[in-house]
């Protein structure tokens, strides 16, 4: 491997993203980056060649926290330092592993150390040397949450606070913060994404002419790295040259009333919560400011920084996509491009800026078109497998009059896809035992969170420290060992660290009935709701989810399993709807789906939820053919939920029957509902009989 960084200047195209580096290394205080984008888009690439960028910095002689000479920090734990000697190096790059833990980033006590030798030695982590340089956290997205939390608010405050095992710590933590994330493998949450100050959505181009730039220039780099970045030598002096002067052009900016008044009137037009967002946008156009060489914010600044800083701090759901209404940023903006003389602004209540933005978000899933009764008539769509009533008597069979059954256009007949109904807070669906997957909100697990349930020996590096079961553990030894006085003599092999108990992440694989019999659109809106809710608890809880839809003569993978729960969302608007009902086939692919991820991730456990009205049709023994598949997950001990989708006077209970088959439980769309005694208010119907206890009683539960 070389040590020759790719040239900052040589990247191809990403004007965004280069402008948010920049502007963030002119501005550390601005709050850092999330690059967004499919893989394979040099975002890596392109946070490395910054670091290069970067002007050197002086550090005292032998400080780990590298404090500037000129101000040492008064709290640095390798202080004071009084007329310190410095030495000139490189501003550094610290890259961040996935699976870091929370010691290695904010260091900790030596413990096997401070008990076997009664010295109090503290390790510096990650975040000391990222100080005054850049801090690069690749897949972001797959970290811990609380672990995101931490280093956010390093960034934010510009300190970083130690307070565990008897260490007090405080230092200086301020550093250029870069994440990357592919979308496709999970988003992170709204209040983390808000604590980035800007965003860049990148995506590769699909210019013929710019990719082949990007793949000469790739394999002239790789066949000889320092004659390539000789090649940008200059360029990449005169734009480190740029940073500087930009940097100490910032504190000379002036962010005049106008500019400040059009980028709160931004946030509020755009109906962002908080104020971090109108901060973030101020130190924005400043920095925007001092790039272009300007003492003064101008209206173009603020443009582009709402551009930067605004996308993703407008999601209002998991599912839906950043993005900003360019026309309403304009016509915010021409509204307060004078001062505010007249008092009509400020109810910034133009009716238009509110009501055309919000309809689009909460309208076309489950507004006024699925509410109605109209489509009451939409069930014209029973194909071979219909929705008509009499079919549902003669279940598991294709009708005997129709002599033309190899005939499959007929019954693959699909309708068009109907809109999902607006997505609600559904029951905690959790799997038996405790396992020691991805950490998460679902499942009990043992993780490096939780609470402490039992100790045990170190398996290789001492984790945290069980002090109770360690002084059990050298207790009876220390006659032997010679003890003298009051002091306890340990050994490492007396060392015990902390088990504890927390919550996991699960795969929770969907397996939907997309067949003639779920085709109803008023059944299939309510069907769409429901998965979408569960899928919003998906996202919730950090699960990684997979999706199966069976109709017509098969079963189709639609979702292979991910974590991104967008694709998922997509996936299912525009679903299908149409034809027999291969119950069978739908469960034998989920097997063979699991089986394989079994493989690839062991410590993940599954949760199977089928959505399904339980009827099976294609053959004679297609009832008994999905019962035999389910059998199959019983076997297995696989958790099961059957979401149950029959409706109407007369239910035939078969879904209920598939949940024995399967060895889990069945849930209407009722129960999956339930939230507590005000819901129960609103979901009961009359004359449901023993459905409407069953819902009664898992709402009890719930609220209880």
């Amino acid at each position: 491997m070389t040590d020759v960084r790719y040239p900052f200047t040589a990247i191809v195209g990403m004007a965004d993203l280069r402008l948010g580096l920049l502007l963030n290394a002119v501005s550390p205080a601005v709050g850092g980056v999330l690059v967004r984008g499919e893989k394979g888009t040099a975002k890596s690439t392109m946070v490395r060649a910054l670091a290069g960028l970067l002007p050197s910095i002086a550090a005292v002689d032998g400080c780990r926290f590298a404090c500037d000479p000129a101000a040492p920090d008064p709290q640095c734990p390798d202080g004071p330092h009084s007329a310190p000697s410095g030495h000139e190096r490189p501003s550094q790059l610290v890259e961040l592993p996935v699976g870091v833990a929370e010691d290695r980033i904010v260091g900790s006590l030596d413990l096997e150390r401070a008990l076997a030798e009664g010295v109090k030695a503290y390790e510096p982590g990650l975040l000391a040397r990222a100080h005054r340089g850049v801090l690069y956290i690749d897949e972001v997205n797959l970290l811990q949450d609380h672990v995101v939390d931490l280093l956010l608010d390093a960034a934010a405050m510009g300190r970083s606070y130690v307070e565990r095992e008897g260490v007090s710590v405080r230092h200086a933590a301020r550093f250029l913060l870069v994440g990357t994330m592919n979308p496709e493998e999970g988003e992170l949450r709204p209040q983390l994404l808000d604590r980035f100050g800007l965003t860049v959505e990148i995506a590769a181009t699909r210019d013929p002419a710019e990719r082949a730039e990007v793949v000469r220039r790739r394999l002239a780099y790789d066949a000889d790295p320092a004659g390539f970045a000789a090649r940008f030598a200059e360029q990449e002096r005169a734009l480190a040259e740029h940073i500087t002067a930009a940097r100490e052009l910032l504190p000379k900016v002036e962010l005049t009333e106008v500019a400040l008044r059009q980028i709160t009137a931004v946030c509020a037009a755009f109906e962002v919560d908080g104020l971090r967002a109108d901060i973030v946008m101020a130190r924005t156009a400043v920095a925007l400011a001092a790039w272009d060489g300007r003492t003064e914010v101008l209206e173009e600044d603020v443009r582009k920084a709402a551009q930067l800083a605004l996308p993703h701090r407008r999601r209002r759901n998991p599912f839906d996509a950043p993005g900003l209404d360019e026309e309403q940023l304009d016509r915010t903006l021409e509204e307060h491009a004078q001062g505010d003389d007249d008092p009509e602004p400020e109810g910034d209540g133009p009716g238009p800026d509110g009501g055309p933005d919000s309809g689009p978000e909460g309208g076309p899933d489950g507004g006024g078109p699925d509410g109605g009764g109209p489509d009451g008539g939409g069930a014209p769509e029973p194909s071979s497998d219909g929705a008509a009533p009499e079919a549902s008597a003669a279940d598991g069979e294709e009708q005997p009059q129709q002599p033309v059954p190899a005939q499959q256009p007929a019954p693959a007949r699909e309708s068009a896809p109907v809109a999902a109904g607006d997505p609600y807070r559904t029951k905690l669906f959790t799997v038996r035992g405790t396992g020691h997957g991805a950490q998460g909100r679902r499942s009990p697990a043992e993780t490096t969170g939780g609470h402490t349930i039992r100790s045990r020996r170190p398996q290789g590096a001492l984790g945290r420290l069980h002090l109770t079961a360690t002084l059990q553990a050298a207790a009876p030894h220390q006659v032997a060992r010679g003890r003298s006085g009051r002091a306890l003599v340990l050994q490492k092999d007396d060392f015990r660290e902390q088990v504890r108990q927390g919550r996991e992440s699960n795969l929770v694989l969907f397996v939907v009935d997309a067949s003639g019999s779920m085709a109803a659109r008023q059944r299939m809106t309510a069907v769409k709701g429901a998965v979408l809710s569960l899928l919003m608890d998906a996202y919730q809880r950090r699960d990684k989810i997979g999706m199966i839809t069976f109709r017509g003569s098969g079963a189709e993978l639609a979702l292979p399993p991910t974590s991104s729960v967008e694709v998922g969302a997509t996936r299912l608007e525009s679903l299908p709807t149409g034809g027999r009902t291969p119950l069978a086939a739908g469960l034998l692919r989920a097997h063979e789906v699991l089986r394989v991820e079994r493989l690839r991730d062991p410590s993940r456990r599954p949760l199977l939820v089928v959505v399904t009205d339980g009827r099976a049709t294609g053959g004679r023994d297609a009832l008994a053919q999905s019962h035999r598949a389910a059998a199959l997950f019983a076997a297995q001990g696989t958790a099961s939920v059957v979401l149950d989708c029959e409706s109407g006077p007369v239910r035939l209970g078969l879904a209920r029957t598939l949940a024995g088959q399967l060895g889990g439980s069945a849930v209407s769309l009722d129960e999956l509902r339930a939230e507590g005694v005000a819901s129960l208010v609103r979901e009961n119907r009359p004359a449901a009989g023993r459905g409407d206890a069953r819902a009664t009683n898992s709402s009890m539960r719930k609220a209880a």
